[in-house]
């Protein structure tokens, strides 16, 4: 995936994540609230790896323009 595929999953996984949070609180379901949790990290993690991508991807093209 693209870094930037990878970031727009993790912001969606997050939104998704604390609205199931939000329900499973106001709703007393604790289930659903890790659910929501958990896909919230889920999502952080996909926005991390976007970052690295991106990271990597610009100190390769600062490499190249110095070669």
């Amino acid at each position: 995936m693209s870094s930037t595929t990878d970031k727009i999953k993790g912001l969606a996984n997050e939104a998704v994540g604390n609205i199931k949070q939000g329900i499973g609180s106001a709703t007393g379901n604790d289930k659903l609230q890790a659910e929501g949790k958990a896909q919230e990290l889920k999502g952080e993690a996909q926005k991390t790896t976007g970052d690295v991508k991106d990271g990597i991807k610009n100190a390769a093209d600062t490499v190249k323009s110095k070669l």
